[in-house]
Parts: C-alpha cells; structure tokens; sequence
C-alpha cells in the first residue's frame, strides 16, 4: 500500500515507518492517522521484527496533531480523535516487535506521546521534546498523562505537562525520557546499526520479554511474575532456545530463525 503522508520502508527484516509531511513539522492529520493504523497492520502482518517510527526532513520528527482541525471540533469528535490516537499508541507499545522512536527534531504533543510508546528512544542532539497541549487549552490526551510519569517520575511529567516545557536532548537524556542523544548526522546510521542489531535476536524471545516488561507496569507484581514465568517456560523447546543454548555450549554464535 501506499499514501500520501506517510512511507513504509523496509531494509531486510527492518520496517520504518516516516511521517511525511516535512512542510507541516510532520503534523499528524486525518489522512495521516489512518495512514498509520494501515501501516501498522502491514508491517505486523509482514512479520517486521524491528520498527523504527521517524519524520521526513530534519526538522520535525512529529511535530504533534493537526490543531488546525482541532480548533473546531465537538467533543464527541475529540473523543473519538482521542480513541484513535489511544489506539495507534497501543499498536505501537504492543507491536510484536521492539520499537524504536528515532527523534530527529521538534517531538510534540500527539508526536512525544508516540514516542514514549516505542520500546526505545534515539534523539538527535538537535531533539527538543514537549507535552506543549497546556498553551493550548487542551491537556496530552493520546497516553502522555500515563506513559510519561511512569518512564520519568510523577514530579518531571506534571512539570513537564503543567508547564507545557520544551525540553532539548540533553535534558531529556537526564530526565530518563530517551536512552540516547547522537549526533544528528549519525541518527539514522546509529538506528539502523540497533534496529539491525534487535533484527538478529531470536523473535520469540523478543517478543516474549517485550510482553513481560509491558504486562510489568499493568499487573500487581505477583500476576506480573507469574505471566513472566509462563511466557519463559513457554520459550523451551523453540528453535532458537535449543539453538542459543547448544551454541553456547559448543562456544559458537547462534543461528537463530
């Protein structure tokens, strides 16, 4: 499939999924919204086992929702502009696969919320990151009031939301709001060397420490660790369990599926 803005590209096994909307910061439209939700079901059904989310140009890399269409609706619209934004943010933190948000520019908005989806987080030392919704009379309303105080702490996320701050790479590295700041000529390099990297694991086990990690911050702790020792002991007799194992045995590297 193809659509106006937004591209699907693939290297091997790698799915990338580019917001293309350079003169717009990559604004995220109607038409771009369920541009995703399509892109989604095609990099899931073609069995991507790593995805990257970015922005065209070097700019933005989602500059946040489209507020010239929000300025107007209802709130049964909002509502459902809200779902849909819920909804493309869990496919996101539940693709099978890791996920890997690379931050090329301005993240704001709809465009940090579906970042602090991914699995992991790569910002350009050019990145500044926001939940700016306060100056608008709105509040985050696609996961950020959720996601963002569990990955920086309840203090940072209400300043960060009340406020309404941007914040640049650097702070965000400290803050714990993304895992690496590189240079920005080397972003793309770099996330292509770790999506590459996560592409070799065994997909199973991927998949299932993914599962584990996420059921983690849903579950009381004893349900958490139960659903972690089930999705572990399911992983033996897999191919690549026998294989990673015997391979360790015999000193070699593995040849996993």
């Amino acid at each position: 499939m193809s659509w106006e803005t937004l591209r699907l590209e693939w290297d091997g096994d790698v799915a990338t999924l580019v917001i293309d909307r350079p003169d717009s910061m990559n604004a995220l439209n109607t038409d771009t919204l369920d541009a995703l939700e399509e892109a989604l079901d095609e990099a899931e059904a073609e069995g991507a086992r790593v995805l990257v989310l970015t922005g065209a140009g070097d700019k933005a890399f989602i500059a946040g929702a489209d507020i010239s269409y929000m300025k107007d609706i209802d709130t049964p619209a909002a509502q459902e502009y809200a779902e849909q934004g819920h909804r493309i943010a869990s496919r996101i933190e539940t693709f099978p696969a890791p996920t890997i948000a690379a931050i090329n520019g301005y993240a704001f908005g709809g465009g940090m919320e579906f970042a602090l989806a991914c699995d992991l987080r790569v910002a350009s030392e050019r990145a500044v990151l926001g939940q700016t919704e306060i100056d608008l009379g709105i509040m985050p309303g696609w996961g950020g009031s959720v996601r963002l105080p569990k990955l920086v702490g309840d203090e940072i996320a209400r300043r960060l939301i009340y406020f309404g701050e941007r914040i640049d790479a650097s702070d965000a590295h400290e803050h714990g709001l993304v895992g690496e700041v590189v240079a920005h000529d080397q972003l793309d390099s770099h996330v292509a060397e770790l999506a590459a990297e996560l592409a070799a694991k065994p997909r199973h086990a991927l998949q299932g420490a993914k599962a584990a990690i996420n059921m983690s911050h849903e579950a009381p702790r004893e349900a958490a660790l139960e659903y972690e020792a089930r999705v572990w002991s399911g992983l033996f007799g897999t191919h690549d369990q026998r294989e990673g194992m015997d391979a360790f045995v015999e000193k070699r590297d593995p040849d996993f599926e």
